[in-house]
C-alpha cells in the first residue's frame, strides 16, 4: 500500500500533470489516476519507476497522510501570470514546510505567535460595516498604514528602521521558510495552519525585494486574518501599503527626506531603511515629498542605472535564525542534516530548499556544515 495523497504531493512538487508523469514513468494515465485516488496500489516495479521519476525516496510514499494546502488558503500576487505548474510547486513547498515545522515542533519549544488581528483595518472584509473609511483612521492615514503603525507600536519598534525583517517575524512567532528555486515566478506567500502563521519567501529575488515581500506577507497575516484570505488587487494593495509603512514609517521619512529629493539622495538613503531604491522613490511620492514629474524622473533615472529589476551593490540576503539554531542544536545531539531529511522522507536537496540553503558544504567524513545563526535569537529549547 502507498499513501495516495503523497503521490499527488510529489507529482505537484515536481510541477507535473498526470499525463506527463504517466509518460515519464511508463504508466498509463488511467492507472496513475487509480494510484492517486487510492483505487489501486502500484506494483514494486511501478513504485520504483514513480520514485525514480519524481526523485523522491520510496519511503516518502509509505509515510502518513498529508493534508492538501488548497489555493484558496493563500493569496498569490498576479495569479493570472502564474501557471498551474508554478502554483502547484509553490503550494507543495508550503505543505512540506508544514511537515518540517511539525517535525521541529516535536523536538523544540518555539515561541507562540503574537501577531495582532487587525482585520477591522481591512477594506477587503465581507462585513464592511465596521471598516474604517478614509478619514476615520487616526491622523487621516489609510487603514493599512494605520495598521502598520499599530504593529510597530505593539512590538516596540518606534520609528527606527527594521534591521532584519526575517528575524523580526521569527521573534514574534511566525514560521519562515524558503521557496525552492523552481518557484521563480512566485514572490512569496503566507498562510495560517492551526493558529500558526507561515511565510514562504523566494530567495532568487534581491535581498531588498525579499524584505519587502516578508513585510507584505505580514500585512496579509494581520489584515486579512486566519479565517478567510481575500484575493484580488484590493487585498494586494492593502498588503503593499502595509509593507511600505512598516519598512519606511512616515514620521521617519518626513523627518529625513528633503522636499523634492534627488535620485542621488534616494540611492544613499535607501541604505538607511534597507529597501529597494524604487520602493523608496514610490514611498516619497506616496507621502507627498515629490511631485508626479519628479517621481517619473526618479523612475527613469533608476531604471537607467539598473535599479528597476536589480539592486546594484545591494544587501546580503536575510536568512532564518531559528532554522539555523535548530540544525546546529541537532548537530550537537549527533543528528546530521541527511538524518533529518531521511526522517522526513525527503532528498537533502528538497529539504535544503526549504531552509534557505543553510547546508553550505559537505565536509569529508559525511559531516555537514551548517550556516551559523546571526543576531539575537528567539527562545528555543530542546524538548
Amino acid at each position: 500500500m502507498i499513501t495516495a495523497s503523497r503521490l499527488v504531493l510529489a507529482r505537484k512538487r515536481r510541477g507535473l500533470t498526470v499525463t506527463r508523469l504517466s509518460q515519464l514513468a511508463g504508466i498509463t494515465t488511467r492507472r496513475l489516476g487509480d494510484f492517486e485516488s487510492g483505487k489501486a496500489t502500484p506494483s514494486a516495479a511501478s513504485l520504483a519507476s514513480l520514485a525514480q521519476t519524481l526523485d523522491f525516496p520510496e519511503s516518502f510514499f509509505h509515510a502518513d497522510e498529508v493534508a492538501d494546502l488548497p489555493p484558496d488558503a493563500v493569496s498569490f500576487r498576479a495569479p493570472s501570470k502564474m501557471t498551474a505548474s508554478q502554483r502547484d510547486i509553490a503550494l507543495s513547498n508550503g505543505r512540506m514546510a508544514w511537515e518540517l515545522q511539525n517535525w521541529i515542533g516535536e523536538r523544540f519549544r518555539l515561541l507562540d505567535h503574537d501577531l495582532p488581528s487587525l482585520t477591522s483595518f481591512s477594506r477587503c472584509r465581507t462585513d464592511v460595516a465596521d471598516i474604517p473609511m478614509p478619514g476615520q483612521a487616526s491622523e487621516g492615514l489609510p487603514p493599512a498604514e494605520e495598521a502598520a503603525n499599530l504593529v510597530r507600536a505593539r512590538w516596540g519598534l518606534g520609528n527606527a528602521p527594521i534591521g532584519n525583517m526575517l528575524h523580526l517575524l521569527e521573534a514574534h512567532g511566525t514560521r519562515v521558510f524558503s521557496l525552492s528555486r523552481d518557484c521563480k515566478d512566485v514572490d512569496a506567500f503566507s498562510f495560517w495552519n492551526r493558529g500558526t502563521p507561515f511565510v514562504l519567501l523566494n530567495t532568487t529575488k534581491t535581498a531588498e525585494r525579499s524584505r519587502f515581500d516578508a513585510a507584505h506577507e505580514l500585512g496579509h497575516l494581520v489584515l486579512h486574518g486566519e479565517e478567510q484570505i481575500p484575493h484580488g488587487p484590493d487585498a494586494e494593495a492593502e498588503a503593499h501599503r502595509f509593507a511600505a509603512a512598516l519598512l519606511m514609517p512616515a514620521p521617519d521619512i518626513l523627518a529625513r527626506a528633503p522636499k523634492n529629493a534627488t535620485t542621488d539622495w534616494i540611492l544613499t538613503a535607501k541604505q538607511h531603511w534597507r529597501v529597494a531604491a524604487m520602493a523608496l522613490a514610490h514611498r516619497l511620492h506616496e507621502l507627498g515629498r515629490t511631485t508626479d514629474w519628479q517621481y517619473r524622473t526618479h523612475c527613469v533615472d533608476l531604471g537607467r542605472l539598473g535599479y528597476r529589476k536589480a539592486e546594484p551593490r545591494g544587501l546580503r540576503h536575510e536568512t532564518s535564525q531559528v532554522l539555523a539554531k535548530v540544525f546546529s542544536a541537532m548537530r550537537q545531539e549527533g543528528v546530521k542534516f541527511p538524518d533529518v531529511a531521511r526522517e522526513l522522507h525527503l532528498r537533502t536537496g528538497d529539504l535544503n530548499d526549504l531552509v534557505f540553503g543553510l547546508i553550505v558544504t559537505a565536509q569529508e567524513g559525511g559531516r555537514d556544515s551548517f550556516a551559523a545563526p546571526v543576531g539575537e535569537r528567539p527562545r528555543l529549547s530542546l524538548v
